[in-house]
């Protein structure tokens, strides 16, 4: 085949995963439980007598479905990409392909093209969802052929640069950031193109703004361009990897082994003392994660100065708009939640990826030993990442966006989101053997809870007028959220407490959700502090108590 062996097995062996059915099941219903939602919570609120009442609904809900297919998109084929590379590189497997056969333009692209194939199949177990929706009208046929072409040609282009740059990095964390940054920026650039050229040339150049022009009736206009930058993008970024695909990952490797042979013989360096806890040595004291991690940190210095340069330039107008300051802070957010949980489920999986695991386990190392040395090595390697959005609550507040008080709930909660995504991550990497299932359901969960969040949001406003009329439409949502969350997060250690938190996080992130609407802050502060403090907990107890379950050193019968 073009592709090569790579894609070949890929497609030999995806239709033999049971995950594969799962995952477009489960995409497929949750679309579906979204759109029967926000049907209830219209029906609920409003009168729906006229067709023209059920076709404002359908083009309101497909503003609503278009920008969430296209995120959770871009963001697993992003990620799947990024993993797929980089899994390969802990296991050091990906030398041994690099001296077969393979040509490096059927490694590059089979490696693209296999991690696409699972993103490709979902979009396509919602196009079905998607008719059903258009059903109410509002919207046409063609109007979304344009929304699957854009999302279709912004994931092909995520996924060619978390591809790139895995082939680039040295470890599965700087890839999976960087990739980040990369999504983001892009954004950013399609917003500063609309602050200076307006929003049908940004429909040309960013994937949001494109979206929500190809639903507009005249969105053909746009699409092509669109569709070009893209194929850019795309042309780009894998000739860049095929070109410098051996200068990457073998010659630099090679040199630097032949160098530290050498120099071995050569020199002695003095032996450096160890600190009581070795694991937390390990990770701030050496290059457990690779020798360009600065790259990361100077990464999110730009999306900090971007995120401040769009605060400013709303605090300078007599009226600042909300949603443009939103736009300014909250992908940066939800950027740092995203890399604190891979971070932290990549500290566990490179470990055992690379067999070093095993070492550990049978040291005399105590459990919350290894438990808060890697939790506080984490958070220390990405003191960037978790500092600079809280800095970015007290620019809001120098700002004069938002008060003191909101300010100071902001930041708090913020602290207590990030640590829940740091235990997350490692709670995961813990429960489960495989690297790449236990990277999916760590940043999948971290997903689900807060691109889930800015969804019910939209709903709410969207279709709803009283907010205490709406819990009832959004209980099949709660429901299944709380048995996801259950699923995940329990693979080898169910325990209540994790079963409570799961109960607990979907139905009181919605009250946290109506607190936010309705202006009441402290309150949202206290419903988080509670709800993912709790969660915290719930992960952190049973990580240290029963780390030889988790770790595997006994088994439940033992």
């Amino acid at each position: 085949m073009l592709l090569g062996a790579v894609f070949e097995r890929e497609i030999a062996f995806a239709p033999r995963a049971r995950g594969l059915y799962v995952a477009r099941a489960i995409y497929a219903a949750a679309l579906l439980a979204i759109v029967a939602t926000c049907w209830l919570v219209v029906t609920g609120t409003q009168a729906v007598a006229t067709a023209g009442d059920t076709a404002r609904f359908g083009a309101t809900l497909m503003r609503i479905l278009a920008p969430l297919q296209l995120t959770l998109a871009m963001l697993a084929a992003a990620l799947t990409g990024a993993v797929a590379v980089s899994t390969e590189k802990d296991r050091r497997t990906l030398e041994l392909l690099l001296v077969s056969r393979l040509t490096d333009r059927e490694l590059v692209l089979g490696k693209l093209a296999a991690s696409l194939v699972r993103v490709l199949l979902l979009l396509l177990a919602a196009v079905p969802m998607f008719a059903i929706a258009a059903l109410f009208g509002g919207v046409t046929p063609p109007q979304l052929a344009r929304m699957f072409a854009v999302t279709v040609a912004a994931s092909l282009a995520a996924a060619s640069i978390a591809t790139t740059v895995a082939f680039w990095k040295e470890t599965t964390f700087q890839s999976l950031a960087i990739t980040l940054f990369a999504l983001v920026a892009w954004v950013a650039v399609g917003e500063t193109v609309t602050a200076s050229q307006g929003a049908t040339v940004a429909a040309m150049v960013s994937p949001a703004r494109a979206v929500f022009a190809a639903l507009r009736p005249s969105g053909g206009a746009t699409l092509l361009p669109f569709l070009g930058t893209c194929t850019a993008i795309i042309v780009v970024a894998n000739s860049v990897a095929v070109w410098r695909l051996r200068a990457w990952n073998v010659t630099s490797e090679s040199r630097a082994r032949g160098a530290s042979t050498a120099e071995a013989a050569a020199i002695r360096t003095p032996s450096r003392e160890v600190w009581d806890n070795p694991i937390l040595w390990r990770e701030i004291q050496t290059r457990a994660y690779g020798r360009m991690i600065i790259v990361v940190r100077i990464a999110w210095l730009l999306l900090f100065a971007v995120a401040v340069a769009g605060i400013l330039g709303e605090a300078g107008r007599p009226r600042p708009d909300r949603l443009a300051v939103a736009l300014a802070v909250v992908p940066m957010v939800l950027a740092s939640l995203v890399a604190v949980t891979a971070l932290a489920v990549t500290s566990v999986t490179t470990e055992r990826d690379r067999g070093s695991l095993d070492l550990l386990l049978v040291s005399d190392l105590e459990p919350a030993e290894f438990v808060w040395g890697k939790l506080l090595g984490v958070l220390t390697v990405a003191r960037e990442i978790v500092l600079l959005p809280l800095v970015l609550c007290g620019a809001l507040v120098a700002a004069g966006i938002t008060g003191l008080e909101g300010g100071l709930c902001l930041g708090l909660g913020m602290a207590v989101l990030l640590f829940f995504a740091a235990v997350l991550g490692f709670h995961v990497g813990l429960s489960y053997d495989s690297s790449r299932r236990a990277i999916a359901v760590a940043l999948g969960t971290v997903t689900f809870l807060f691109v889930g969040v800015a969804t019910a949001m939209r709903i709410m406003v969207a279709f709803g007028s009283s907010f205490e009329l709406q819990l009832a439409p959004f209980l099949a949502v709660i429901v299944g959220g709380a048995i996801g969350l259950y699923a995940a997060l329990s693979a080898r250690n169910p325990s209540p407490a994790i079963g409570w938190a799961s109960a607990l996080l979907p139905a009181l992130t919605f009250v946290a959700i109506t607190s936010f609407l309705q202006g009441n802050s402290l309150q949202v502060l206290f419903v988080t502090v509670v709800a993912y403090g709790f969660a915290t907990l719930a992960l952190l107890v049973p990580a240290i108590g029963a780390f030889d379950l988790l770790t595997g050193r006994t088994t439940s019968g033992e």
